[in-house]
């Protein structure tokens, strides 16, 4: 028995990371598979209502990508402000630009004693044609990604893929714990994406209120940003602030209106993401910090920005599968932040 519990130690060690491998290589499968599961599970309570009520299956699932394709154009439109906003400036700005950030440089160079770079026009370098070659690819691939995702979402709420079914005939075995266990990463998931859309939405509203009322440029673009990178956990606060401060060096002055400017956008941050947001997930959806960190430098480097996006809900649902069987109940209350990790039996 010791030996075949080593081999089987062994092989997991060996096939862990083929998976992985694996999960990388076919990532332009797996990350539109993946992200179309957590949005049918959003979508699969409004399907079991209308189905209550008697409404055919074609007709709810019509229902559902309506209302996904609304969303998607609400999106579009506010995409679209953002654009004519930024083309709307002429280029001023990046004269201004320009000229910021190469006193910028000077004052390192001269703080330093070292030349940093030779060519000092960055910015025209920046949006040369390479970089417009490699934006249009990024596009394509982002289309084509969001192609496959919508056919999965389909393919999810027909039920020609069956998670819970799946669930039944490899991993847990039994319909009762299979059923269970799905609705209950149904219910954590779902209110994760309801918590942290409407954190994300209230983030990118009060940061673009911030621009707006200091007159930094682009507040739409800038609350658009703020909305979708707040989807990467803890990554997208620090990028927003970032970013955009220093968007804000080069419009405002070194002065008390760029320091407030900078402590309001912390604060919409530190607001949302800090406070609000561990209030209304609550213990039950509680994750350790290094679990966090981990799994964001882990699916980041498998599946680039997705996978940071992706990486605290593949965490929970690992996290519930663990749950169930009592040899890895361990490795799930780790996970969790729990503080009853390991119970020593008590002497009678």
């Amino acid at each position: 028995m010791n030996n075949l519990k080593t081999t089987n130690t062994l092989l997991l060690i060996l096939v862990v990371p083929v998976v992985f491998y694996l999960l990388k290589i076919l990532s332009f499968i797996f990350i539109p598979l993946v992200f179309s599961m957590f949005i049918a599970l959003l979508f699969l309570p409004i399907m079991r209502w209308l189905q209550r009520r008697g409404v055919p299956k074609a007709i709810s699932i019509s229902i559902v990508i309506l209302l996904i394709i609304g969303g998607l154009k609400i999106g579009s439109e506010l995409i679209h402000l953002s654009s004519r906003e930024i083309i709307a400036t002429n280029d001023a700005f990046l004269e201004k630009a320009q000229i910021k950030l190469l006193a910028m440089l000077n004052s390192m160079e001269d703080f330093f004693g070292i030349e940093l770079a030779k060519d000092r026009n960055f910015l025209n370098q920046f949006l040369n044609n390479d970089n417009f070659g490699n934006t249009i690819s990024y596009i394509a691939n982002t289309i084509t990604m969001t192609l496959m995702t919508a056919f999965f979402v389909v393919l999810w709420l027909a039920e020609s893929i069956n998670f819970q079914k799946l669930m039944n005939s490899t991993i847990l075995k039994k319909k009762h714990a299979s059923i269970k266990t799905f609705r209950k990463i149904e219910k954590e998931l779902i209110k994760f994406i309801k918590v942290k859309f409407l954190v994300s939405l209230g983030t990118g509203i009060f940061t673009g209120l911030a621009c707006y009322f200091f007159d930094v440029s682009f507040p739409i673009f800038w609350g658009l940003f703020a909305f979708v990178i707040n989807f990467v956990q803890m990554v997208g606060s620090f990028a927003t602030i970032i970013l955009l401060s220093i968007f804000a060096f080069v419009e405002l002055d070194l002065n008390s209106i760029l320091l407030f400017f900078v402590i309001s956008i912390t604060g919409v941050q530190v607001l949302f993401g800090s406070i609000l947001e561990p209030i209304f997930m609550g213990k039950s959806f509680s994750i350790n910090i290094i679990t966090v960190l981990v799994m964001l430098m882990l699916w980041g480097f498998i599946w680039g920005i997705p996978g940071m996006i992706m990486s605290i809900p593949i965490t929970v649902f690992i996290k519930i599968i663990l749950e169930q069987f009592p040899q890895t109940k361990v490795i799930a209350n780790i996970i969790s932040g729990n503080d009853n990790v390991i119970q020593l039996p008590l002497k009678k």
